[in-house]
């Protein structure tokens, strides 16, 4: 009983206090050097190269070692847009040239990728040269992103879309659509005969 209390109270102060001050002194940190943060968002460890770039939004939730990439040069921002109650997992990247915007109580699980630029690829010139298409990149309200999901320029996935785990997302999504596969096409729907039915089998 003694060992399982002293190892409850190691947990609490380690994982619990520390972090959680942790958290506050970064998001404070990164506060005064233009990362805005709404109410009871707190940064987790992570690496940002222009913190004016990103914003987010009230009662976020991020996972250790997310990257958010602003690939340019300074500019007046922000450039990546996260609205409220968004869970961001571990080790996500946002590679962004142009913008992102995620909509309300979006579920981005860990591993996902956003990249909002590629490269030209005429042949007799180097790939690395050549400047490719450039396109902001939207996400809805409501939607959920399995793990590394990777989802490419000028995509727009609508409100309560679903994409499976491992997706390459190429194409915009519809809303209440469920995607998945390399590349990512429409494998099912949110509806409420789906609900009975998944209810039913659980």
């Amino acid at each position: 009983m003694t060992n399982s209390l002293f190892d409850r109270t190691v947990f609490f102060v380690r994982y619990k206090f520390f972090r959680k001050l942790g958290m506050f002194i970064r998001t404070s940190y990164y506060g005064l050097i233009g990362l805005q943060t709404g109410k009871n968002t707190l940064l987790a460890p992570l690496k940002v190269t222009w913190p004016h770039q990103v914003i987010l939004g009230d009662n976020c939730i991020l996972e250790d070692d997310v990257f958010f990439k602003y690939d340019g040069i300074w500019k007046p921002g922000p450039s990546i847009r996260i609205k409220n109650r968004v869970f961001i997992g571990a080790g996500c990247e946002f590679n962004i040239r142009l913008g992102i915007e995620i909509g309300d109580d979006g579920l981005i699980a860990s591993g996902c990728k956003f990249i909002d630029h590629d490269h030209g690829f005429a042949y007799g010139e180097l790939v690395r040269t050549q400047h490719g298409i450039e396109a902001p990149i939207k996400i809805g309200n409501d939607v959920w992103l399995g793990c590394n999901v990777i989802v490419l320029k000028g995509i727009v996935i609508n409100d309560g879309a679903v994409i499976a785990a491992e997706s390459v997302v190429t194409k915009s999504v519809p809303k209440e659509e469920i995607w998945g596969g390399i590349p990512a096409k429409k494998i099912g729907m949110r509806t409420p005969e789906d609900n009975i039915e998944y209810l039913t089998k659980n």
